[in-house]
C-alpha cells in the first residue's frame, strides 16, 4: 500500500510535560542519509492511537482522509472535538497549510490554494538545527538520538523543542512509525500523548443522519447510519450510495447522480450539483416533491453542520413542474415535523 508523511499534531488543548529519558548512546550530531519522509511513514487506511495522561484531551485517534503528491490531510479526534489540517513536505520542510476544528464531516482540503505554512519540521535533521515556526514560535531540534519509551517497546527518536509564550512543546519522531510521543508543558500543567498502536486497514467511521418523506407527506423520519471512508474516498459517492440503499423512500432515483458535493468553508454552506434524472425520474406531486427538498436540505445540512444548502440540477437551478428556484437561492434547514426512528 501506498506510503506517504506522517504528520505532527499539535492539540491546541493537549498541555504536555517533558520526560528525558536520556540518550541511548553517544549522541551523534547528524543523522545520516535520512529525511523527513523516514520519520513520516503512513500507510493508506490506517488508524494511529495515542494514549494520553493528564488531560481529558490528552488520548487521540488519527486518520489520513487524503493524500495526493506532496501533501497530505489528517483527522484528528479527541473524544470533546475533531480538527483537520493539511500539510505539504516540499524543498526539505514539512509545513502546515491549514487547520481546521469542529469538523465532523468529510471535505477534501488538500487541493486549496494556501500561502506559505507554519514550518513543522525541517532538514538537516542535525541537532541544533532550529526555525521559525510560527508567531513568536521558535523550534530546535534538540536531539536526534532520543530515546522513547511506548506502550510497543522503546524506540528512538528525533526531539523537536518549541518553545512560544504559551510554554514548551517537545514532540519525538521516530524512523518507520512516525511521531511517537508529544509533550507540553507550561506554569502548572503538563500532559503527555504517546503512540499506543498502529492498525492497519481500518476505514473512518462516520454517522450519517438520513432524512426522509414519512408516507403521510406530511412529517420526515429521521435514522442515523454509519458509513465507511477509506483514504481518498470522496463523499459524494458514499453519500449517493447510503441514500440510495437505505431510505425508504427513494430521496434520489436510482438513476441520478451526484456530480458534486462540497462544503464551501468562506460561506459556511453546502453545495450539491444532481443529474437531470433527479427531477425527471421523480414521482411526486408538489407537496411530496418539497418534502423531498426538505429531507436532502436537512441531510446534509445536518451532516454539513450549516444552514444554507445550494442546489442545482446539472449545473442550473433547481426547476421542475412545481417548483422553480431563482439562481443562488438556498434551501434551508427545517427540522419542524420530523420524527425520529
Amino acid at each position: 500500500m501506498k506510503k506517504l508523511l506522517f504528520i505532527t499534531l499539535m492539540i491546541s488543548a493537549l498541555i504536555l510535560t517533558s520526560c528525558d529519558n536520556g540518550n541511548i548512546a553517544e549522541e551523534p550530531n547528524v543523522s545520516d542519509a535520512l529525511n523527513i519522509e523516514d520519520y513520516f511513514p503512513l500507510t493508506e487506511n490506517t488508524k494511529y492511537t495515542y494514549k494520553g495522561e493528564g488531560n481529558e484531551f490528552a488520548s487521540y485517534t488519527v486518520y489520513i482522509d487524503y493524500l495526493k503528491d506532496n501533501r497530505i490531510q489528517t483527522r484528528t479526534n479527541n473524544g470533546g472535538s475533531e480538527l483537520v489540517r493539511v500539510l505539504e513536505l516540499k524543498e526539505d520542510q514539512l509545513s502546515e497549510l491549514f487547520f481546521r476544528g469542529e469538523t465532523y464531516f468529510r471535505e477534501n482540503f488538500i487541493d486549496d490554494e494556501y500561502n506559505t505554512g507554519k514550518i513543522l519540521l525541517k532538514e538537516p535533521l542535525e541537532k541544533g538545527k532550529s526555525w521559525t515556526s510560527g508567531e513568536n514560535s521558535t523550534s530546535t531540534i534538540t536531539s536526534i538520538n532520543k530515546e522513547v519509551v511506548t506502550p510497543e517497546g522503546n524506540v528512538e527518536a528525533i526531539e523537536v523543542t518549541t518553545e512560544n509564550q504559551q510554554g514548551t512543546t517537545i514532540e519525538y519522531y521516530a524512523k518507520d512509525k512516525g511521531l511517537v510521543k508529544v509533550v507540553n508543558k507550561g506554569d502548572g500543567y503538563e500532559v503527555t500523548s504517546t503512540l499506543s498502536s498502529i492498525e492497519e486497514n481500518v476505514p473512518l467511521s462516520q454517522t450519517v443522519t438520513l432524512f426522509y418523506p414519512d408516507i403521510d407527506g406530511i412529517n420526515l423520519r429521521s435514522v442515523d447510519v454509519q458509513v465507511n471512508f477509506n483514504t481518498n474516498d470522496e463523499p459524494k459517492t458514499v453519500i449517493e450510495n447510503t441514500v440510495k440503499d437505505l431510505a425508504v423512500f427513494d430521496i434520489i432515483s436510482p438513476n441520478t447522480k451526484i456530480n458534486e458535493l462540497y462544503f464551501n468553508k468562506d460561506e459556511n454552506s453546502a453545495h450539491i450539483d444532481l443529474s437531470k434524472e433527479f427531477t425527471t425520474e421523480m414521482n411526486a406531486g408538489s407537496g411530496f416533491e418539497a418534502m423531498i427538498l426538505k429531507s436532502l436540505a436537512n441531510t446534509l445540512g445536518t451532516y454539513y453542520g450549516v444552514q444554507n444548502i445550494y442546489l442545482t440540477i446539472d449545473g442550473e437551478p433547481y426547476e421542475s413542474g412545481h417548483i422553480l428556484m431563482e439562481e443562488g437561492e438556498p434551501l434551508t434547514v427545517d427540522y419542524t415535523n420530523v420524527i425520529s426512528e
